[in-house]
């Protein structure tokens, strides 16, 4: 982002873009509480305890994506039991649509393996060489692009996740530690615009977006 704050403390249409996240998920009637999960040295975090009348929780993360998913799965209380479903969301994305939500969260809790939301790759795919020329044009049939939240049980989460970083598998995302262990979640297609906020123009947009959606 070239900023001076990191990018879930941008200002997003007159608060930080991670409390316009946060909000969207406390939202939903079927979430019971959240847990952010924030690095070591994170001395921005407003000490949130409460959202729609919701738990907020805190727990420290690791160096990588899966170690902070695994150390906040750690950190959620003894009465979340194993069989309980829990989503986990990119902090950078503000936009996730209610309806997307809820259609994920009906999917997850009736798939033994789970959900996540994604979309269908609709881009001509264009492998490169060394050289920075096309190599190759990659079938795009079946394909999609995974996005956030992703749902599964917190038992299975946690053991998949546990047993990538034991193996030293960089595990990109939660579905990918959960299809190591032979479990598939579904597949539930979500909103494009459920970006993740990485640039300048994807700030912009975002603030586009707010004003003219719920």
């Amino acid at each position: 982002m070239g900023a001076a704050l990191p990018k879930q403390y941008l200002d997003l249409a007159g608060q930080p873009l991670l409390l316009h996240t946060l909000q969207r998920l406390a939202r939903h009637p079927r979430i019971a509480g959240l847990l952010v999960v924030l690095a070591a040295d994170d001395a921005r975090w407003p000490g949130i305890t409460q959202l729609a009348d919701k738990p907020v929780l805190t727990a420290t993360g690791g160096a990588e994506r899966a170690d902070s998913v695994l150390a906040g799965l750690r950190a959620l209380p003894d009465t979340v039991v194993a069989q309980e479903c829990v989503l986990v969301h990119d902090a950078a994305r503000p936009l996730l649509r209610a309806d997307d939500l809820e259609c994920l969260i009906r999917a997850g809790w009736t798939h033994p393996d789970g959900a996540i939301l994604a979309a269908p790759v609709r881009d001509t795919l264009k492998r490169a060489d060394a050289a920075g020329c096309i190599a190759a044009t990659e079938p795009r049939a079946g394909l999609w692009r995974a996005l956030t939240p992703q749902m599964a049980r917190r038992g299975d989460l946690q053991r998949a996740l546990a047993d990538a970083l034991q193996a030293g598998v960089a595990a990109t995302d939660e579905a990918m530690a959960l299809e190591r262990i032979g479990l598939h979640p579904r597949l539930v297609e979500g909103s494009a615009d459920n970006l993740k906020i990485t640039t300048p123009a994807d700030l912009t947009y975002a603030e586009f977006w707010l004003a003219h959606n719920d």
